[in-house]
C-alpha cells in the first residue's frame, strides 16, 4: 500500500479524538485515504477526510425527509441535525432543494437518480434507504460523487414474514375472494372450499432472516418444511427442523411455494415457463419478496392450465401495477399493495434503524449496512484496478459451479506475489472476491466496509495465503486463487486433486484472464460470459461449437483448451459477449466428444 502523511492541522484545539465531537460544520467525504485513529492523530486504517465547511462550527447538518418516517426516527434525526420533512416531491423539486441537504432519507418511492447526485453540489454526504431494497438508488453516481449509501434491513423481518404467513393461510382458505362475494350479497360457500396446511409441504425458497421465520411459523402450523439457499446453515435448518434440498426438488415436491430471495441477475424471473413445468399441478404460490423472480405471464399461464392451483402476491414486478393486469385481475390471485414491512412496530424500527444509520454517517463513522465503497487512494486504486475486477470475477465463476444444498462456508484465496506481505494490501481484493461469491445470489451489496461483516454473517470463512515468488515487484501480483472446500459442482472438472472447486487468474496487459480451472489449465478473457466444456480431445471439436453459437450470432472472444495429452480429456473455455440461448446450450451439449459442460455468467 502507498504511504500517507498527517497533515498538520491548523487549528490544534479542533480535537479528532472522538467520534461524537467531530463538529457538524465538517464535511465527510471518501475521496482519499487518510487515517486518524480514535484517541490520537496518529495514522490508523480509516477511510475518512475531514474539512471544514463555511457555515459555523455550531450549526447543524440538515436531512431531508422524503418520504413518511416514523416518530421514532425522526426524533432522533431532530436530537443531530435539522430535519426537513417535504414528501411527494417531483424529481424537479427533489433536484431542487438537494443542494441544501447533507443527507437524504427515502423509502421505495423516491428515486434518487444520477441527477439528484449532480444537483447535490457536493453537499449530499448520505443516502438513507429506510427498507431493504435499493432498486431506487443510483449506487454508481453515489459512490462517483462520494455519498455514502445506507439501508434498513432487519427491523422489517418479522413483519415480512408475518404477512407471508397471512397470504398463505388467507390463499389457502379463499379468505378475499368470499369477502368480496358476501360484500357483493352472494352466499357461495361451495364456490369457496379451500385446502388445508396441516400436513402438506411448503417449500421456502431463500433461507435467509424472512425465509428462516416464515418457516418457523409454518411448523407451528403443522406444515413439513423444505428450504433453498446455497448459503443456508444446515446447522440452523435442522434446529428449526427444516430440511435443506436442491433447487430442483423443491419446487418438484411442494404443495406450497414460500419466496424470500433477492432480485439479482441469478434470480430475475427465477420462477417461469420452464420451472412451472416441473412443479406439482395445484402447487400454490406465495411472494413477499420482489416481483421480478416471478415471470409474471408465464404466471398467468401456469395458472390458466392449472399447473398453479393460487398464487398470494404482495410485490410486482411494476408497481403499482396496470389496472388491468391480468394477473392483479385473476380470480385465484390474492393480492396486497407491498404491504410486507406494514406495520406500526416495523416502521418505527425502520425508522429508528436508518436514523441511526444516517447520523452515524454524518459523524464520519461507517456502519454495517453501508452498501456502497468508500473512495481509495487514486494511485492504489490505478494499481489494483485489473486484479479487482480479477478478484470479484474469479468469486462469481467460482460460486456458480457450486452444486448441491451444502452450501458455500470455506473459501481459501492464494495470492502469487513477489511482494513483501507488508506491501501489498489484499482487504479490497478480500472484499471483491467476497462480493463476487455473495452478491449473484444475495440482497446485500458487498464493498470494502462490509465485506467482512457480510461474509462472517453468512457463516463464510475466507482465508487467505501469500504465495512468495520470484519476480519484479513492479507487478503487484502474479495470479489470484480461489478454492471452495467440502462443496459438489456443476462442472465435476472443475474439482481439483485435492477435493476443492478450484478457478485461478492472471491480469495480462491489463485484462483479467481465467487461467486454470481445477486441474486443467485454459487462457480465456473474462470480459463476457465462459463456457467451460470438457471433451475428448479431437479434431473439429472448436469448430463445431463455434458453429453452433455462430449460427445464432453469439460472438466468440476467447477459446482455449487445456488438456491432459493428445487424444485424451480436455477442458475448453470459451468466452462469449452474449447469453446463447437455452437451445444452442443443448445442442453444445449433444456433440459426442463433449462429457460435461457449464455457463457461467459474468
Amino acid at each position: 500500500m502507498a504511504s500517507f502523511k498527517t497533515p498538520a492541522l491548523k487549528n490544534p484545539s479542533l480535537s479528532l479524538s472522538s467520534k461524537p465531537r467531530l463538529p457538524s460544520a465538517f464535511s465527510v467525504s471518501f475521496r482519499d485515504n487518510l487515517r486518524f485513529s480514535r484517541s490520537s492523530s496518529r495514522p490508523q486504517r480509516r477511510f475518512l477526510i475531514i474539512t471544514a465547511s463555511a457555515a459555523s462550527i455550531s450549526s447543524k447538518p440538515t436531512v431531508l425527509v422524503a418520504e413518511k418516517l416514523g416518530e421514532a426516527g425522526l426524533t432522533l434525526l431532530k436530537e443531530f441535525a435539522n430535519v426537513d420533512c417535504s414528501y411527494s416531491l417531483s424529481p424537479e423539486e427533489l433536484c431542487t432543494k438537494i443542494s441544501l441537504c447533507d443527507a437524504l432519507i427515502v423509502r421505495s418511492g423516491t428515486k434518487v437518480s444520477r441527477e439528484v447526485f449532480e444537483s447535490a453540489g457536493g453537499r449530499l454526504k448520505v443516502v438513507g434507504r429506510a427498507g431493504v431494497g435499493i432498486d431506487n438508488v443510483d449506487l454508481a453516481a453515489a459512490t462517483e460523487h462520494g455519498c455514502l449509501v445506507v439501508n434498513a434491513p432487519t427491523a422489517n423481518t418479522v413483519a415480512a414474514a408475518e404477512h407471508g404467513i397471512a397470504l398463505l393461510a388467507a390463499m389457502a382458505r379463499n379468505v378475499a375472494q368470499a369477502d368480496a362475494s358476501m360484500k357483493a350479497g352472494k352466499w357461495q360457500r361451495n364456490k369457496y372450499v379451500g385446502v388445508s396446511l396441516v400436513g402438506k409441504t411448503l417449500a421456502v425458497l431463500g433461507f435467509g432472516k424472512v425465509g428462516s421465520e416464515v418457516a418457523r411459523r409454518a411448523k407451528g402450523l403443522g406444515m413439513h418444511v423444505i428450504a433453498h439457499d446455497p448459503y443456508a446453515s444446515a446447522d440452523r435448518a435442522r434446529a428449526i427442523g427444516v430440511e435443506l434440498v436442491n433447487f430442483e426438488e423443491a419446487i418438484s415436491t411442494a404443495d406450497f411455494i414460500s419466496l424470500h430471495m433477492p432480485l439479482t441477475a441469478a434470480t430475475n424471473k427465477m420462477l417461469n415457463d420452464e420451472t412451472f413445468a416441473k412443479m406439482k399441478k395445484g402447487v400454490r404460490i406465495v411472494n413477499v419478496a420482489r416481483g421480478g423472480v416471478i415471470d409474471e405471464e408465464a404466471l398467468v399461464r401456469a395458472l390458466d392450465a392449472g399447473i398453479v392451483a393460487q398464487a398470494a402476491l404482495d410485490v410486482f414486478t411494476e408497481e403499482p401495477p396496470k389496472q388491468d393486469s391480468k394477473l392483479v385481475q385473476h380470480e385465484r390471485v390474492t393480492v396486497t399493495p407491498h404491504l410486507g414491512a406494514s406495520t406500526i412496530e416495523a416502521q418505527e424500527g425502520v425508522a429508528i434503524e436508518i436514523a441511526e444509520a444516517v447520523v452515524g454517517a454524518l459523524k464520519g463513522e461507517l456502519a454495517a449496512t453501508a452498501v456502497n465503497a468508500p473512495m481509495v487512494p487514486a494511485e492504489v486504486l490505478t494499481e489494483l484496478k485489473p486484479y479487482v475486477e480479477l478478484a470479484e470475477k474469479l468469486g462469481r465463476l467460482a460460486v456458480q459451479l457450486v452444486a448441491g444444498v451444502s452450501g458455500v462456508k470455506n473459501v481459501k484465496v492464494s495470492y502469487a506475489s513477489s511482494r513483501a506481505p507488508d506491501d501489498l494490501d489484499t482487504r479490497l481484493l478480500r472484499a471483491m472476491i467476497t462480493k463476487g461469491l455473495i452478491e449473484p445470489i444475495s440482497s446485500v451489496y458487498v464493498n470494502l466496509v462490509n465485506a467482512d461483516y457480510t461474509a462472517k454473517q453468512r457463516g463464510l470463512r475466507i482465508t487467505e495465503e501469500r504465495i512468495v515468488i520470484d519476480g519484479s515487484s513492479e507487478c503487484p501480483l502474479e495470479s489470484i486463487q480461489v478454492q471452495i472446500a467440502n462443496v459438489e459442482s456443476k462442472f465435476a472438472s472443475a474439482i481439483s486433486e485435492s477435493g476443492e472447486i478450484k478457478v485461478e487468474g492472471q491480469v495480462k496487459d491489463g485484462i483479467p484472464h481465467l487461467t486454470k480451472v481445477g486441474s486443467f489449465q485454459v487462457d480465456v478473457s473474462l470480459e463476457g460470459s465462459i463456457i467451460l466444456c470438457r471433451q475428448v480431445d479431437q479434431p473439429g471439436l472448436i469448430g463445431k461449437v463455434g458453429s453452433i453459437l455462430g449460427q445464432e450470432n453469439v460472438n466468440v472472444s476467447f477459446m482455449s483448451v487445456g488438456r491432459i495429452a493428445p487424444r485424451k480429456q480436455a477442458v475448453m473455455a470459451i468466452g462469449v459477449d452474449d447469453q446463447p440461448s437455452k437451445g444452442s446450450l443443448q445442442r453444445i451439449g449433444e456433440v459426442p466428444a463433449i462429457e460435461e459442460f457449464v455457463f457461467l455468467k459474468l
